[in-house]
């Protein structure tokens, strides 16, 4: 890796890769920042701030931030998580300081002016109300809402027309000067960089950002409780998802977790894609995964389907549960292996997603991970850590079941609950 890390004075960390053979580069500010560092009253403004930054500062209009970018073929954008928010960039290599000073003007300069606030409001509202019609978006929010009730990290990074329609240009400005402080920033760039003259670019332009935050940053900690969530609607198909509390990105099986959601539902070649979709037919798509967070973790499978195979769609999916908490085979491991380095390797002929995963290291390991590294932590993994590991996810930990649609053959929760209690549960019990 030609990766170069140099913390400013500022205490604002600057990391670059450089990638000789490309004419452009990709760069972005990264920070440790999301909607789970709101207050209880500022549900949604994280959000809100990231759609704020763009339009307008003290020196340029909102189309002057659109057409000073794309006058020079260049592309912006941002983007909000539960943890992390990003406003990044890709431009050719000749017009970097340009964008290293758009990106310090969103943010620190950023007028949130009272008109243009007026009508992003509306703007999010109407994406609020599109996330509310897609099922497929619906049953996420709410899966995440049962399984952590009543905390910030359960909530929807959108907030709800109520709380954004309340917010005001000082709320904003309180959440910013308490999150977006230079030891929880990271500016990253990969491609056709030189290190030496970024820093300097970075240092120059993001002078102003403080150093320490007004107040503490605020996130509580997660307790993942479980429970169901259903919404009948009338839909043409049904969305079940059904999850379990998964592991932190520092636990020890964190990585043993994203191998066994990838031996189950990772791909084509996946137990539950080939016994699901393929041999059974009881659904258009099913897919396994593995959410990790600062202090805990989520660990599901999404499948879509006509509302009529439920009852044999459920008791199928538990069954091959059970069967992980079983038998692992090494060359699904092996594959499993194989994918996670393909997809590494194929990540690096990509600056953005390089600049991407670099600043998702930083943010969590303090460090870029070289992928050999990475790769080594993989072989550790056995057949039998990954058994154990099935055993105690799935049937040690309270379920968490969120159903959308025509979902009125779904099993009784409790159940499928039963189903799960022990390996040694007959399966036909989620059959209701």
């Amino acid at each position: 890796m030609n990766v170069e890390i140099t913390r400013l004075s500022s205490g604002l960390t600057v990391v670059t890769e450089t990638m000789p053979h490309l004419e452009s580069v990709a760069l972005g500010v990264w920070i440790k920042s999301g909607s789970r560092n709101e207050t209880q009253d500022e549900h949604g403004i994280a959000h809100l701030l990231e759609h704020m930054a763009f339009k307008g500062t003290k020196r340029r209009s909102a189309r002057d931030i659109a057409e000073e970018i794309e006058n020079v073929g260049g592309e912006l954008n941002a983007a909000t998580s539960t943890e992390t928010t990003s406003y990044y960039a890709r431009v050719l290599k000749d017009h970097v300081p340009l964008a290293v000073d758009i990106l310090a003007d969103i943010l620190t300069e950023s007028a949130f002016d009272e008109e243009e606030l007026r009508r992003e409001k509306h703007v999010i509202l109407q994406e609020i109300g599109a996330a509310n019609d897609t099922p497929d978006d619906v049953i996420f929010d709410r899966f995440s809402e049962v399984a952590f009730r009543g905390q910030t990290i359960g909530r929807p990074i959108l907030g709800t027309p109520e709380t954004v329609n309340g917010f005001t240009p000082g709320q904003i400005r309180n959440y910013l000067s308490r999150n977006y402080t230079t030891d929880r920033m990271f500016v990253v760039a990969a491609g056709a960089v030189d290190h030496a003259s970024f820093c300097r670019q970075v240092e120059e332009r993001f002078a102003t950002l403080p150093m320490t935050p007004s107040a503490p940053p605020v996130m509580e900690t997660a307790r993942y409780l479980g429970g169901e969530v259903r919404e009948e609607r009338d839909l043409m198909d049904a969305q079940v998802l059904i999850g379990f509390e998964g592991k932190a990105y520092h636990m020890r099986d964190f990585y043993c977790s994203q191998i066994l959601a990838n031996i189950l539902g990772g791909g084509m070649s996946s137990r539950l894609f080939q016994e699901v979709r393929e041999h059974r037919g009881l659904c258009y798509s099913v897919y396994a995964f593995h959410w990790g967070f600062s202090d805990t973790g989520i660990f599901g499978i999404h499948a879509a389907t006509g509302g009529d195979d439920l009852p044999k769609l459920m008791p199928v999916v538990i069954d091959e549960l059970h069967k992980a908490s079983e038998t692992i085979h090494q060359q699904e491991i092996d594959r499993a292996r194989a994918q996670i380095r393909a997809q590494l390797l194929m990540g690096q002929e990509s600056p953005a997603a390089r600049a991407g995963q670099i600043a998702r290291q930083m943010m969590l390991y303090g460090r870029p991970i070289p992928n050999p590294e990475m790769m080594e932590r993989l072989e550790g993994i056995t057949t039998e850590r990954l058994t154990d590991l099935a055993g105690r996810l799935f049937f040690d930990t309270v379920p968490t079941l969120s159903a959308v649609g025509p979902i009125e053959q779904l099993a009784p929760m409790a159940d499928i609950a039963a189903a799960l209690s022990s390996p040694n549960v007959q399966t036909k019990k989620a059959a209701g």
